[in-house]
């Protein structure tokens, strides 16, 4: 899992494909303690479909991806990267959210309720902070240059 050039660091690409695996993991963890915390639904709306709370998950997940990738390409990220990540990934949830609620034969009121109720209670601050806490752990990574960890016994007779 390491470049040719950088011994020991991971690529950029394989960053983002744990941060994108850590960001779903999170979504799903606090979405489902939350729902079952507040005996609420993650989208409570009369009239929706189940099909567009879920696909606007993947466009969230899709948003957090494209703009975290440009954060990681550089060699040395600054962590106030993460505040933009959260934002774009907050943000492509409700706009996805309302785009599909209408593809799935809601109204346009139904349709900017769930928007509304998704960004009024904990679903929106869900999708940010997992954005940010994965995404944050990703720049870490690329910023120190983490190694894989090793047992005493694997390391060079110089201490490396």
């Amino acid at each position: 899992m390491t470049s040719p050039g950088a011994p020991g660091r991971f690529p950029p690409a394989a960053l983002l494909a744990f941060a994108v695996a850590g960001y779903v993991a999170l979504v799903v963890f606090a979405s489902g303690l939350l729902s079952l915390a507040t005996d609420r639904d993650v989208i409570a709306t009369p009239g929706l479909s189940p099909v567009p709370g879920p696909l606007a998950a993947g466009v969230a997940a899709l948003a957090f991806a494209a703009s975290l990738w440009p954060a990681l390409r550089q060699e040395h990220p600054k962590y106030t990267a993460v505040i933009g990540v959260a934002l774009s990934t907050a943000l492509a949830h409700l706009a996805a959210l309302w785009i599909l609620a209408l593809v799935f034969g809601a109204d346009v009121a139904t349709a900017t309720g769930a928007v509304g109720g998704a960004a009024t209670s904990w679903t929106s601050a869900v999708f940010a902070g997992a954005a940010v806490v994965a995404g944050w752990a990703a720049l870490a990574v690329r910023r120190t240059h983490a190694h894989r960890p090793q047992w005493p016994w694997e390391q060079d007779e110089d201490g490396e």
